[in-house]
């Protein structure tokens, strides 16, 4: 667990990482109280939590208690903390000028995503431009849009080989990772100081084409094995890793540089306490 404190208008909230589910955690009383500037946050999260009970809203109240520093004494108590799904959900409850700009993104990106399913295309559109106004040139765009249809692809031989989402998904992945650039995930994240970011945003064009050959490569060893088991779906992630390796360990050779870099594109992982931040400075 990684424990952090953000700081605006003189307000802090504390968060807290776990790098075990990749997920941030938020003080809750500590969002409240900037969204709310009430005079006892802890006091009016209680009586939201009562009200949200009553509404049926499970969602939101069964949230975790996880030791955080407090702001007065220094010393660690339990305290309320949500994911950011929950905090979002929590956001919604809040009668809160400041907490309006919120529901009205969490409309738009609902409506988008409606759009999305009745036009697939618009997924690629959105994309391209999210990446764009994050500073990306258009080659590695246009590399990376590529590197998510060889990824689909790959995934979707998982699943038609009944290959189970999420941990299975992760076992499989990291292996290809590990046998490509020598590192796991986790490890190759750490290197370039990430946490919630997506690995393949911090790639460079040359690292990213090599993850793609492995995935690629696993693609097509996977269509002409045609593994039953999972054990055998492990096996042939190695191989098709492997080969992406020593192309990696080639090019290495060729140029005397090392391919995997601390490097990354993006400082990404405040992303939710950012957003409070910038809706306050609005608002004022």
């Amino acid at each position: 667990m990684d424990n952090k404190i953000q700081v605006f208008e003189d307000k802090r909230i504390r968060t807290l990482w776990n790098e075990e589910t990749e997920e941030w955690y938020f003080s809750v009383v500590d969002v409240i109280g900037v969204l709310t500037d009430s005079p006892n946050p802890r006091k009016y999260w209680s009586v939201l939590k009562t009200r949200l009970k009553k509404e049926g809203n499970e969602s939101a109240t069964n949230c975790s208690q996880l030791k955080l520093k407090s702001h007065t004494d220094g010393k660690s108590y339990k305290t309320d903390v949500a994911d950011t799904e929950q905090l979002l959900r929590i956001i919604q409850s809040i009668p809160s000028p400041k907490a309006e700009p919120f529901k009205l993104w969490l409309a738009q990106v609902g409506r988008e995503r409606i759009e999305e399913t009745i036009d697939p295309e618009l997924t690629i559109e959105r994309a391209l431009e999210t990446y764009l106004k994050k500073g990306y040139t258009r080659e590695w765009i246009n590399q990376r849009l590529q590197a998510i249809q060889v990824r689909k692809e790959l995934t979707d031989g998982w699943d038609a080989r009944g290959v189970q989402k999420g941990v299975e998904y992760a076992i499989l992945t990291d292996e290809i990772t590990k046998a490509w650039s020598g590192l796991t995930t986790r490890k190759y994240k750490n290197l370039k100081g990430l946490t919630k970011e997506n690995l393949r945003d911090n790639m460079s064009t040359l690292e990213l084409v090599l993850n793609m050959l492995a995935e690629a490569t696993t693609t097509e060893l996977s269509k002409k094995e045609q593994p039953q088991s999972f054990d055998d779906n492990v096996k042939i992630a190695r191989e098709g890793g492997s080969i992406a390796g020593d192309t990696r360990k080639a090019i290495e050779k060729r140029t005397g540089d090392p391919i995997i870099t601390p490097k990354n594109a993006t400082e990404l992982n405040q992303v939710v306490v950012d957003l409070i931040e910038n809706i306050s400075n609005d608002d004022e």
